[in-house]
C-alpha cells in the first residue's frame, strides 16, 4: 500500500491535529485540517463583523432617528416659511389688485360722468344750433358733437379707444396688467389712458364752446345790424316800439349784488339763447314794419317832397312815391298790418290803406280794382290791389304812402332799410 505523502513546511512534516471525542465506549477522532481552519475562522470573522454591527446600530439607532426627525422638521419648517412668504404674496397682490381695481372704478366713474354730461350737452346744443342754422347764422366752421363723425385730427378716435380700453378693464385682466414686464401698473395704465382721454374731451369743449361763441357772434351782429337799420327808420327792436318811446320807458328796482360766474359752457349756451333771441325779435319786429316795395320791378316816377302839381303848376307836397305801373299791375303789401280802408277815398282814388301798429300806417292809391276789404289782416307781399289811374291821376301809376300818427314821411327810408334787411332775413 502506497504511503500518504507528508505534508511538510520548509522540509519538514506538518503535524496534523486531531480531534478525540469519546462517548463511553465509543471513540471517535477528526482530523483538523487547514482548510477546516480557514472555514471556521472565516465564519467566526463574520459572525463577529455582524455582532459588531447589529451592536453599532443598537446603540446609534436613537441619534440616526433623531437626526432624521431634526432633518424633516427643518424640512417642514422651511416648507412652512415658504408657504408664509407666498401667501404674504397673494396678499400683497390682492390689496394691490383691490386698489388697481378701485382706481379704475374711480376714473371710469369720472367718465361715465363726463359722458353723461356731455349727453346733455349735446341736447342742449342740438336744439340751438338747429335753432342758430335755421337761423341762418353762421359761426364758421362746423366742430363736431358727440355721437358725430370723429374729428380729423384723431383725438375723438384716441379718446374712444381710451374710453373702451378703461371701461373694458376686469379684475381678472387687472392680475395680468398689474405686474407687467413694463413695470406698469393697471391703476398707470388707466391713469395715463383717463389723462389722455381728458385732455380729448378739453379740446372737444373747448372747440364747441368756440362754436357757440361763433354763433353768438353772429347772432349778435345780424341782430345789431338790423336793429341799426330799424333805428334809423325811427323804430328800436322791442317788437316795432318807437326809438323815441323806448327811451322813455320806466325801469328800476332794488339793488341786489350780481350772480356770480356759473359754468362757462352754461353762460355760452345763455349767451347764444339770448343772442337768438334779441335776433328773432329784430327780425319779427322787422316783418312787422312795411320795408317791402309796393310795386317791384317797376320804376319810380316821382319821389317824396316838394314839386310842382302837374294839375295846378305850382308847388306842393308830394306825400310819398310814384311808380310805372301798367293798369292791372298787382299793388302789394309792403307789411303785414290790417286793411282800414278799401275803396274809393277823394283824390287817391280807389285806395287800400293799412295799419302796421305803433301809430305807423301804409296808403296804396289810384287802384283800378280793390282786392282787400276792411277788417282783412295781411301779410308781407299779399296784394291788396290793382294798379290803375283812378282819382287825381294822370296816368296809369301806384301811388304809396308811410305815414307815421298820421303825418307823411319819405318812404324812401322804409325802402331803402328793406333792401338792407334782405341779406339779414333769410
Amino acid at each position: 500500500m502506497a504511503e500518504r505523502p507528508e505534508n511538510r513546511v520548509f522540509g519538514k512534516r506538518a503535524q496534523q491535529h486531531v480531534v478525540i471525542l469519546a462517548s463511553g465506549d465509543k471513540i471517535r477522532h477528526m482530523t483538523i485540517r487547514p482548510w477546516m481552519a480557514a472555514v471556521t475562522l472565516c465564519f467566526a470573522g463574520m459572525f463577529t463583523v455582524g455582532y459588531l454591527a447589529a451592536t453599532s446600530y443598537l446603540v446609534l439607532r436613537d441619534d440616526l432617528i433623531g437626526a432624521t426627525m431634526a432633518r424633516q422638521a427643518r424640512m417642514q419648517h422651511d416648507y412652512e416659511d415658504r408657504i408664509s412668504a407666498l401667501r404674504a404674496q397673494v396678499d400683497r397682490v390682492t390689496s394691490r389688485q383691490l386698489l388697481d381695481q378701485q382706481v379704475v372704478e374711480e376714473k371710469v366713474e369720472k367718465l361715465m360722468q363726463q359722458q353723461l354730461a356731455l349727453s346733455e350737452r349735446h341736447g342742449k346744443l342740438d336744439a340751438l344750433l338747429s335753432r342758430a342754422e335755421s337761423s341762418g347764422v353762421d359761426g364758421g366752421e362746423t366742430v363736431p358733437l358727440p355721437g358725430e363723425k370723429p374729428m380729423t385730427d384723431g383725438r375723438r378716435a384716441d379718446a374712444t379707444g381710451a374710453i373702451e380700453a378703461i371701461m373694458g378693464i376686469t379684475p381678472q385682466k387687472t392680475t395680468q396688467l398689474a405686474y407687467a414686464s413694463t413695470g406698469e401698473s393697471v391703476a398707470d395704465h388707466a391713469d395715463r389712458m383717463f389723462s389722455k382721454v381728458t385732455l380729448s374731451l378739453k379740446d372737444l369743449e373747448h372747440e364747441q364752446l368756440g362754436r357757440i361763441q361763433s354763433l353768438t357772434a353772429g347772432a349778435s351782429e345780424t341782430a345789431d345790424a338790423i336793429q341799426k337799420i330799424l333805428r334809423r327808420t325811427g323804430f328800436d327792436i322791442a317788437e316795432g316800439i318807437p326809438a323815441d318811446a323806448s327811451a322813455d320807458t320806466a325801469i328800476g328796482g332794488p339793488f341786489v349784488e350780481p350772480m356770480s360766474p356759473g359754468d362757462a359752457f352754461e353762460e355760452s349756451i345763455s349767451d347764444l339763447d339770448t343772442a337768438l333771441d334779441r335776433l328773432d325779435a329784430a327780425r319779427r319786429t322787422a316783418r312787422k314794419l312795411p320795408f317791402g316795395n309796393p310795386a317791384p320791378g317797376s320804376n319810380i316816377t316821382s319821389r317824396f317832397g316838394n314839386r310842382t302839381d302837374p294839375f295846378l303848376g305850382r308847388l306842393a307836397l308830394h306825400a310819398g312815391i310814384d311808380f310805372r305801373a301798367a293798369t292791372g299791375t298787382e299793388v302789394h303789401c309792403t307789411g303785414a298790418g290790417t286793411v282800414t280802408v278799401a275803396g274809393r277815398t277823394g283824390g287817391y282814388g280807389n285806395m287800400v290803406e293799412i295799419d302796421h301798429g305803433n301809430g305807423l300806417t301804409t296808403r296804396y292809391a289810384h287802384l283800378s280794382r280793390v282786392l282787400v276789404k276792411i277788417g282783412d289782416h295781411v301779410e308781407a307781399s299779399d296784394p291788396v290791389g290793382l294798379s290803375g289811374t283812378t282819382g287825381r291821376s294822370t296816368g296809369p301809376h301806384v301811388h304809396y304812402e308811410v305815414r307815421r300818427n298820421g303825418k307823411a314821411v319819405d318812404p324812401m327810408r322804409f325802402l331803402t332799410a328793406g333792401m338792407k334787411l334782405t341779406t339779414y332775413m333769410d
